[in-house]
């Protein structure tokens, strides 16, 4: 991995995605979708874990690179560049293109994690997105995740800033790719 700067201010990782990180297990791949700049890469990347991002932005898949494999593709119009590929985590945030969403859930491994946070209804009332098309209406994000068990999930306001959003942390049941039961631990006290 290349030497990148610190993460710090917008380059952040979520602070969905860092309370939940402590669900995957030791080393396990991790895809970024519509990763950006890289910076949840980064996260994983300092946490041990080989991660791969997705993103149609030249620049963005430029800086990701430096975090791990970066792969440029749209996959709102183009195919799905991981078929039939399985991930220990997979991460979205600020993004939904929902004939993408059977594609995303099915990346994630058996025992794997999946991380997901993004606008929902009610985001028009206070700023950008405001269409539809990129608000999850409620309920919508625990119906994608059906076939997985739902460790955490908010569908609520948020003031700073303030937006509507839509989170979960799910993980699919069955064995790791190493044959051993997933340790799933949740934080405690």
């Amino acid at each position: 991995m290349k030497d990148a700067a610190p993460m710090h201010g917008s380059n952040a990782p979520s602070d969905w995605i860092v309370r939940w990180s402590h669900l995957l297990a030791p080393e396990a791949t991790v895809l970024d979708v519509a990763c950006g700049a890289g910076r949840h890469m980064q996260w994983f990347a300092r946490r041990g874990h080989a991660a791969t991002g997705v993103d149609r932005s030249p620049e963005a898949i430029e800086a990701a690179s430096a975090f791990g494999h970066a792969v440029m593709a749209d996959i709102e119009s183009g195919p799905w560049p991981f078929p039939g590929q399985a991930f220990g985590a997979v991460i979205v945030t600020n993004y939904l293109w929902r004939p993408r969403l059977a594609d995303i859930v099915a990346a994630v491994a058996p025992g794997g994690v999946l991380l997901y946070e993004t606008f929902a209804a009610g985001n028009e009332t206070v700023g950008k997105p405001s269409r539809a098309d990129f608000l999850l209406q409620p309920g919508e994000l625990l119906a994608a995740c059906a076939g997985l068990r739902v460790v955490a999930y908010e569908d609520g306001f948020m003031a700073e800033p303030p937006r509507f959003v839509q989170r979960i942390a799910a993980i699919r049941p069955g064995t790791s790719a190493a044959g051993e039961p997933p340790r799933h631990r949740l934080k405690g006290n």
